[in-house]
Order: structure tokens, then C-alpha cells, then sequence
């Protein structure tokens, strides 16, 4: 069925020209049109992630390069001035809604997939992610001591490492102020670092909504222990407790009991003190959830490393945000093609050698499926960076 198009054409058919369009007339993107409209800028700034172009220029002179290639791929030349301005004006809010529907579909596609963890509820891990700019360029994202940046705070399904919630702001909003905008299911359970610990929104933002959190303390935590429980030292817990908190403000905030469990790492020697509002599960389950959080960290570096969002095409916050939220949708369109076409290989593995394969021509599954042949990555990926599957 895809024998004749290329690898290009069979990622971007993961979504529907309605699905894109709707984003598109929500924002007017269209307005004043004519050669080149938000698919073509949409095309064109995938195809620059893939590929890894350096700017602008480079864009324009690769496109100009593969001209024989661009017809039966969907793309057009787009001079760096068409490209530059479409950046700079087109809403970047239409990649933003059109990567919320990619990402229900990605959580439809994986729904099934099972944790490590043997849990049927729904666990997301919450952070954030600080990301540099020049602040000479871009004087609207300042950060501190003369550094440009911002913050890229995402909460993500651990079902198949999708990014169900994205929120971009500025590199000096703290987490916890985003905590309140986390959506909420009931029963599941939200891994975050203790750089969220904020009592006023885990117990009425969680708690109340009946939702489970796993956290870390912080040192200067008071509290009076109300019950302790026995456990098994061999699996490294050193204690898991009931505790109330004590302090003057935090006791109005979460006025409930918390169970505190103290956990030493065999393998680093570390002692970890977790905080939660759950008391169905194991201790031993508790810190194993906590360790789950790994998972999001590698997204960062993904997004950081295979996505080049380092490298950006503009240089105001409508560009940077339209660069980001485009790298979030190529990322999704990865990993939903790589579920719905039943690729094999890891996502490193296919994200590292989709740019070389772009413009061939054969089912995808012919390329990254061969039983005997392995898919080729480039020798100089000198990162390390480890796999999502």
C-alpha cells in the first residue's frame, strides 16, 4: 500500500488535512495566503528537524538540492525570507492545538501498553525543563545574570512516554506556580520531584480530586508521626509511616495524613524520603513509581538532542514557540508511526536515521523491520543518549 510513496509522505498521513485544518481556521492562519500556507510551513519545519539543518539558508539550499524529490513529497521550496515570516507570524497556538490531537491519538494507540510497574491506573510524571537563549536576540526571555531562556514544564504518560501536557513559559516562573493547570484524572498517579512540593495545591488540586502524587521531601519538613508500619529491609525500605504535618502554615494547607516512606538505594547508596497521599499500594511500589521518573528526563534530552530545537529559525517568541510545538508534533508523529506501523527498533534508533531515508520510496516496515540487515545510525552520535523502548 505505501510501496510507491515516500517515508515522508506515510509520516505526515498519520494526520488528516481536517485535523490540520481545523487548527488552521481557529487562528486564522491562512489569512492573506497564497503560495505558501501553514501545511507548507508545517512540511517544510518538520522536514528541517528531521534533517537536522543548521538555519534558514540551509533550509532553503537542502530543498533547492532535493528539488526533484520535493513534488511526490508534499514540500516546496520556501525561500528563507517566506519561511523566516511565516515563523514570525503564523499563531504559534495552531501547532500547539494540532499537537493535542496528535497526542490523544498517540494515548489511543498505546492505552494498552504496560508499565514496568504493574499498575492499571493511568502515571504521569510532571518536570520541567529549562532551555537557553541569546538574550541579545531574543530579549524577551530573560533569565538571569544576563542569560536568555525558558521553561518548557511538561507532564507525561508513562504508557508509551507521550507528553499529555506541555505548558511554555518564561525561565523565571517557578514549577509549582504550573502545578494548578496539571489536568487531572482520577485515581492516577503524578510523579513529581520535590521541586513541587506545594501543600495548598497537592491536597486541593490532587488530594480533593481524588488523584494519588509521589513526591520527595524537603529537609526542613515538620511533622509528628501518627502510625508505623513494618517492612521488608531486604528490598531497601527503611521505614513507611503516617505522619500529619505539623507546621504553622503547611498544617492549614494539608490538613490530611501523608505516608512518608524512606527508601536506601543499593546500587548508589542514597536514602530517599518519599511523600504520598497514597496508602492502597506497597512501600516497595512507592519508591519503584518514583524511579519511573527517569522517563521524562530522557524525553528532554530527545527533544533537546534528536529534535535540535537548540538551532532556531527565529528569533521572537512566536518563532521559538511555533519551532517547539512543531518539534512536539514530529516527535509524536514518531512515536504513533512507530506503534501504527509496528516498527521494531527504538525510537533512538529511528529518529537517528529517519532524515537519511526521507525521500526513498517503500512501506517504512521494509526499512526498519529487516530481520537481518540493521538499521543504519550515524557512527558520530557520540551523545550516548539512552532509549525510550
Amino acid at each position: 500500500m505505501n510501496k510507491g510513496k515516500t517515508i515522508f509522505v506515510q509520516l505526515m498521513s498519520l494526520f488528516t488535512e481536517y485535523e490540520f485544518s481545523k487548527c488552521v481556521k481557529r487562528y486564522n492562519g491562512d489569512r492573506h495566503a497564497i503560495k505558501f500556507n501553514c501545511r507548507d510551513q508545517f512540511l517544510v519545519m518538520s522536514f528541517a528537524q528531521f534533517t537536522d539543518r543548521s538555519g534558514l539558508r540551509d533550509i532553503e539550499t537542502t530543498l533547492d538540492l532535493c528539488s526533484q524529490d520535493l513534488y511526490r513529497s508534499g514540500l516546496k521550496i520556501m525561500p528563507k525570507s517566506t519561511l523566516a515570516e511565516a515563523n514570525e507570524k503564523k499563531d504559534w497556538r495552531i501547532y500547539q492545538d494540532f499537537g493535542y490531537i496528535l497526542i490523544q491519538k498517540a494515548k489511543k494507540l498505546y492505552e494498552r501498553e504496560k508499565l514496568r510497574i504493574d499498575l492499571d491506573e493511568m502515571v504521569g510524571a510532571f518536570d520541567s525543563s529549562t532551555i537557553e537563549l541569546c538574550l541579545a536576540l531574543c530579549p524577551w526571555a530573560t533569565l538571569h545574570h544576563g542569560k536568555g531562556g525558558f521553561k518548557m514544564h511538561t507532564l507525561m504518560d508513562l504508557k508509551g512516554s507521550i507528553p499529555i501536557f506541555i505548558r511554555l513559559t518564561e525561565a523565571s516562573i517557578h514549577d509549582s506556580k504550573v502545578m494548578d493547570e496539571i489536568p487531572v484524572v482520577a485515581n492516577a498517579y503524578y510523579l513529581m520531584d520535590k521541586g513541587y512540593v506545594k501543600f495548598d495545591s497537592l491536597y486541593k488540586h490532587f488530594h480533593q480530586n481524588h488523584a494519588w502524587f509521589v513526591t520527595r521531601t524537603k529537609d526542613n519538613m515538620l511533622y509528628t508521626l501518627t502510625e508505623s508500619r513494618e517492612v521488608d529491609t531486604q528490598t531497601g525500605l527503611i521505614s513507611d509511616e503516617t505522619i500529619q504535618l505539623t507546621g504553622f502554615y503547611t498544617s492549614q494547607k494539608y490538613p490530611g495524613n501523608l505516608r512518608l516512606i524512606v527508601y536506601k538505594d543499593f546500587r548508589d547508596g542514597k536514602v530517599y524520603r518519599f511523600l504520598t497521599n497514597s496508602f492502597s499500594i506497597d512501600a516497595i511500589i512507592v519508591a519503584e513509581l518514583y524511579r519511573e521518573r527517569w522517563q521524562i528526563e530522557i524525553f528532554f534530552k530527545w527533544i533537546e538532542q534528536h529534535l535540535h530545537i537548540k538551532t532556531f529559525y527565529g528569533t521572537t517568541r512566536n518563532a521559538v514557540y511555533t519551532q517547539i510545538w512543531i518539534a512536539i508534533c514530529d516527535y509524536l508523529l514518531l512515536i504513533i508511526a512507530k506503534k501504527q506501523y509496528g516498527l521494531k527498533p527504538s525510537l533512538h534508533t529511528i529518529s537517528n536515521s529517519i532524515g537519511q531515508i526521507l525521500f526513498k520510496r517503500g512501506d517504512i516496515r521494509d526499512f526498519y523491520n529487516k530481520p537481518d540487515e540493521p538499521v543504519n545510525v550515524p557512527e558520530d552520535d557520540s551523545n550516548g543518549q539512552l532509549t525510550l523502548w
